[in-house]
C-alpha cells in the first residue's frame, strides 16, 4: 500500500480564500488561537525534526527548516506591524520586502533557530494581545499591499497569516517525517 501523496509545498493546501464579509467573532477566535498556538507548534516541530535535518531543505529547491523558521519570525514581525499601522493610519501602504533576500542574510546561518523561536514567542504574546482588544470596527480596517495592488481588511489579514504560521510549521513537520 503507498502512502498518501503530500504536496511538500502546500502541506496543509494552498492559502484559503479571503472572506468578503467581516468574520464573526466565533471565527476571530479560532484564527487567534491559532496564532497564539503557533510558537509552541513550530518549536515542537524543530525538536522532532533536530538540528541536522533543519539544515536540511523540507523539499527540492526549498529553504532550509533553518531558513523556514528564521523567516517565519521575519515575516510574523512584519505582520504585526502592518497591523499597527493599519491601525494608526488610514489604509496604509506596507512595505514589501524581498523574503528570499531576507533568508540569504548572513544571521540566518549565524544565529541559532531558537533565538527566533523566543522572538516568535514574545512577538505573538504582543500580538494576540492586540488581537483580542480589538473592536468589530477596528478589524475593518484596511491597509495596502503594493505588491499585489490589493487592499486587505485586518479581518482577510488574520485568515492569511494564521495559514502562514500553520503552513510553515507543516514545512518543518516534513522533515520530522
Amino acid at each position: 500500500m503507498e502512502p498518501p501523496f503530500i504536496d511538500r509545498q502546500y502541506p496543509i493546501s494552498k492559502a484559503p480564500a479571503l472572506p468578503e464579509q467581516p468574520l464573526t467573532a466565533a471565527e476571530r477566535a479560532g484564527y487567534i488561537e491559532q496564532l497564539a498556538a503557533l510558537p509552541a507548534q513550530l518549536m515542537a516541530a524543530a525538536r522532532r525534526a533536530g538540528g541536522v535535518a533543519l539544515e536540511q531543505p523540507y523539499r527540492p529547491g526549498s529553504w532550509s527548516g533553518r531558513q523556514v523558521i528564521h523567516h517565519v519570525a521575519d515575516v510574523h514581525l512584519n505582520f504585526y506591524l502592518r497591523y499597527r499601522l493599519a491601525l494608526t493610519e488610514d489604509n496604509s501602504t506596507i512595505r514589501a520586502f524581498d523574503m528570499n533576500a531576507w533568508a540569504a542574510l548572513p544571521d540566518n546561518d549565524a544565529v541559532p533557530v531558537t533565538v527566533s523561536l523566543a522572538l516568535l514567542e514574545a512577538l505573538h504574546s504582543r500580538w494576540v494581545t492586540l488581537l483580542w482588544h480589538l473592536t468589530d470596527a477596528e478589524w475593518q480596517r484596511t491597509f495596502y499591499h503594493p505588491l499585489y495592488d490589493r487592499t486587505y481588511s485586518l479581518d482577510q489579514a488574520l485568515v492569511q497569516y494564521s495559514w502562514h504560521g500553520r503552513h510553515h510549521v507543516a514545512h518543518i513537520g516534513l522533515l520530522a517525517a
